[in-house]
């Protein structure tokens, strides 16, 4: 896998679990987000926390899930830059997730209805490691990017443009939907062997007095393969 992006410190090289607690809340919807944009009430991950060590175990719990048995092989860094389903009509481009002064991550602006974040400090789609990728699944303004991602199934296809001037093309291996309070950061942020991706929005029931959904919905999906754009 490439190593992190230049200038960051050697805690990028921190394990998975401290990572999961602050991407988790940027799958808020929208009007959960304060005014700045900022994630409310939890810190940041390390940068890169959602890129793992290569060639280690796993953290100690519940483990990520086993390398796919046709995983292609992991590509070079390179940003994303689009996100097309097919089967749930999604075709957006990226924006890059970073951290506030505050040492908080980012939300994707809440005015873009049609667009998808991705960690910049962590791992990009293709290598090897679990890529994060968000999405609101509404926002003030209507249904937004990631409505329908609970309705996609296994065998779906998910295809990221990068700025290298290929597409690497996921499979999805499952999709799974976790209360927020029993959240399995392992699971979905852990090591992986190969290169997997995690597509990340809200579901299920919306409370109204915490203004947040009590669910997140996770895609779990592995490289398959890749091609030139």
């Amino acid at each position: 896998m490439a190593g992190p992006v230049p200038g960051t410190s050697r805690l990028l090289r921190a394990g998975m679990g401290a990572a999961a607690v602050g991407l988790l809340l940027i799958y808020n919807s929208v009007d959960t987000v304060p005014a700045d944009g900022s994630v409310p009430g939890q810190a940041a991950p390390p940068a890169a926390t959602a890129a793992a060590v290569p060639g280690g175990a796993a953290p100690s719990g519940a483990g990520a899930p086993a390398a796919p048995v046709e995983a292609a092989p992991p590509l070079k860094r390179a940003k994303p830059t689009r996100l097309r389903i097919p089967q749930i009509n999604v075709d957006a481009p990226f924006t890059e997730l970073a951290l506030n002064p505050a040492g908080q991550l980012d939300a994707p602006p809440p005015d873009d209805k049609n667009l998808v974040g991705w960690y910049r400090d962590g791992v990009s789609p293709g290598e090897r490691g679990a890529a994060v990728v968000a999405g609101h699944v509404d926002t003030t303004k209507g249904p937004a990017v990631f409505l329908l991602l609970s309705l996609m199934l296994p065998g779906n296809k998910v295809e990221v443009q990068r700025a290298d001037g290929t597409v690497a093309v996921f499979v999805v291996d499952a999709v799974e939907t976790f209360a927020k309070d029993a959240f399995p950061d392992q699971r979905v942020y852990g090591r992986t062997p190969d290169a997997q991706l995690r597509l990340i929005t809200c579901g299920g029931t919306y409370d109204k007095k915490r203004r947040d959904y009590l669910d997140n919905v996770v895609v779990f999906a592995h490289l398959e393969s890749s091609r030139p754009a």
